[in-house]
């Protein structure tokens, strides 16, 4: 972990007023729309992923690694108490909101091609994605305004579920094979992306039938946390379609598939063949910072809100962004987010890239990763390959038996007959074991 620097000065978070920067993503549409206005340039629709993936990685490459140190103990409740860092993420949703509105009066008014309105179901689907984020971020509180307020971020990427299966299917099950949630090596993000989003609703849907059994509810119900989330995205996209017609809908659903498709790439990089080890009693071993991978890119951090802080998060969920440390010890990222989600889109790039970093994180041992089945299965057949050859090697080198030595024709060429015949008429006993060629 970071330590404290020798300094006899009150600590103080020197990034305090550069939080206001993460309200940046939540304006990409207004930016797109000025910027394609400005300059009469179409592909500016388009401006949101360029932002994201291209400019964001050039600012983490300029700016480098966080320098400032993890806050101490004792200013811990303080900064938690502070509400300028609750209104940073307050402050999203009503801009996530009108950047909607205002994309769907584009969409309806005609005037854009379908590759301009493609670009900005683009650039809307990042502020949904990252709006996920603030969700997360708001949805792990205690205040039931901010519970609140998480479900309303999730309802335009239509995975209100996420809700539900985060905080008490993923941070239960985190880095095991049982979390749809968490990735493994040897398996890229398209199949990751689809058996983590079935995995997931699936999980949620299961979770939140348990909880609403133990409390002898139906869970056909108002009272069923899934269900009210996927009525409010469907109360919303019924609401814009009827306010701005048929023409917005499937801008509206290309959106909300590529916000959610944003998560899974994190998602998929988070915990990418990190793995628990059991215990005696048959239990997983207890949530650690080696679980996760981090990264402490200074830019990246400030737009999502030090999520890649992701250790310390999930050894303590309840902890608000701005108290959430960094450690050494973690499984560290080449790079933020941002850039490493382009990596995961390209499987051979990725795999270049982060296998042999797993490698590196366990030993070379990747028996203690978590594996895709298909790569447990060649690793395990390696392995006795390789443990064949050794006692063979092993046989090779041990001497002749004493029968061997003393046996028909005498000598050392009794223990090996050179020919079939020889082979067939060597007699054999019990306790004969012929080494191997």
């Amino acid at each position: 972990m970071q330590s404290v620097p020798n300094d006899t000065r009150p600590w103080q978070d020197r990034k305090r007023p550069l939080w206001l920067l993460a309200l940046a993503v939540p304006t990409l549409p207004f930016q797109a729309g000025a910027l394609a206005s400005v300059t009469g340039v179409g592909a500016f629709w388009w401006w949101g992923p360029f932002f994201a993936f291209v400019l964001v990685p050039l600012f983490d490459l300029v700016t480098g690694l966080d320098s400032s140190a993890n806050p101490p103990e004792e200013v811990m409740a303080a900064l938690e108490a502070d509400r300028y860092y609750r209104w940073c993420t307050y402050l999203y949703l009503p801009l996530q909101y009108g950047a909607l509105i205002w994309a769907c009066g584009e969409w309806s008014a005609g005037h854009l091609s379908v590759a301009d309105s493609l670009g900005l179901a683009v650039t809307t689907g990042v502020v949904a994605g990252v709006a996920i984020n603030t969700a997360h971020e708001l949805g792990h509180k205690r205040e039931e305004l901010e519970r609140r307020l998480s479900r309303l971020a999730l309802a335009q990427s239509c995975y209100g579920h996420f809700y539900v299966e985060h905080n008490h299917g993923h941070h239960v099950r985190v880095a095991t094979f049982e979390d749809p949630a968490s990735s493994r090596m040897g398996e890229d993000y398209y199949r990751f992306l689809l058996r983590s989003v079935w995995g997931s609703l699936r999980s949620a849907w299961h979770l939140e039938q348990r909880r609403l059994s133990r409390r002898k509810r139906p869970v056909l119900s108002a009272h069923n946390e899934v269900l009210t989330a996927w009525s409010l995205s469907a109360v919303l996209f019924t609401t814009l379609t009827a306010a701005f017609g048929l023409r917005v809908l499937p801008y509206l659903l290309l959106q909300a598939v590529l916000g959610f498709c944003l998560l899974e790439a994190v998602n998929y990089l988070e915990h990418y063949g990190l793995l628990r080890q059991r215990r005696p009693d048959g239990r997983y071993e207890r949530v650690a910072p080696r679980h996760s991978w981090n990264s402490n890119n200074t830019v990246s951090n400030l737009f999502l809100f030090q999520l890649q802080r992701h250790s310390d998060h999930h050894a303590n969920p309840l902890r608000r962004y701005q108290t959430l440390r960094h450690f050494d010890e973690a499984p560290q990222l080449p790079s933020g987010y941002a850039s490493m989600i382009v990596l995961a889109l390209l499987p051979p790039l990725w795999r270049r890239v982060m296998d042999p970093r797993l490698k590196g994180h366990y030993g070379g041992d990747l028996s203690r990763a978590n594996l895709h089945p298909r790569l447990r299965h060649r690793l395990i057949a390696r392995k006795n390959a390789d443990a064949a050859q050794a006692e063979s090697v092993q046989e090779k080198r041990q001497p002749a038996s004493a029968w061997a030595r003393t046996g028909p024709g005498g000598g050392a060429d009794a223990a090996r007959p050179r020919s079939v015949r020889q082979r067939r008429a060597a007699p054999t006993r019990p306790s004969a074991r012929w080494p191997r060629r």
